[in-house]
């Protein structure tokens, strides 16, 4: 193999490589750890139900939760509650005191078309807990996955 035969393989790969990189970097980071509702809370403390160590260690970072889209309270929100089971009746809540524990408010990165409650989603955002009220629609939360996209599965 002459030297312009190694360089244009060369080549070729590096090429190939710049083209492939972007998009698995992608994936790598759309994919992000992957969250259950088991593992939300770690004990019951003195205050109630205590986050746990997983929780605290994957705030802040890329996260995907399976789970089912409560009914919206309207058709245009940019957020929804991630249930655990199937429900009827969206679970909004007045305090964070009265936070049920198999719930995680999702905001959009972007209007999405919202689901049925019974369709199988899977949710991938960035993780934050701790209480949070919404400026705009008085909602408290204590868990929430942010810039998040959906699809069925």
């Amino acid at each position: 193999m002459d030297m312009f035969s190694s360089l244009h393989l060369s080549r070729r790969r590096l090429i190939g490589a710049a083209v492939v990189l972007p998009f698995t970097a992608h994936a790598v980071r759309a994919a992000g750890a992957l969250l259950s509702f088991d593992e939300l809370y770690g004990k019951f403390g003195v205050l109630g139900l205590e986050f746990s160590d997983k929780v605290k260690r994957l705030a802040g970072q890329e996260i995907s939760m399976k789970g089912f889209m409560a009914p919206p309270l309207k058709a245009e929100a940019q957020f929804f509650v991630l249930t655990e089971v199937p429900m009827s009746l969206c679970p909004f809540c007045s305090s964070d005191a009265d936070w049920p524990d198999n719930i995680v408010v999702v905001y959009l990165g972007e209007k999405q078309t919202f689901v049925q409650p019974r369709q199988t989603i899977e949710v991938r955002g960035t993780l934050e807990y701790g209480s949070w009220t919404d400026p705009e629609t008085g909602f408290v939360s204590l868990l929430r996955i942010r810039q998040a996209e959906y699809f069925a599965v």
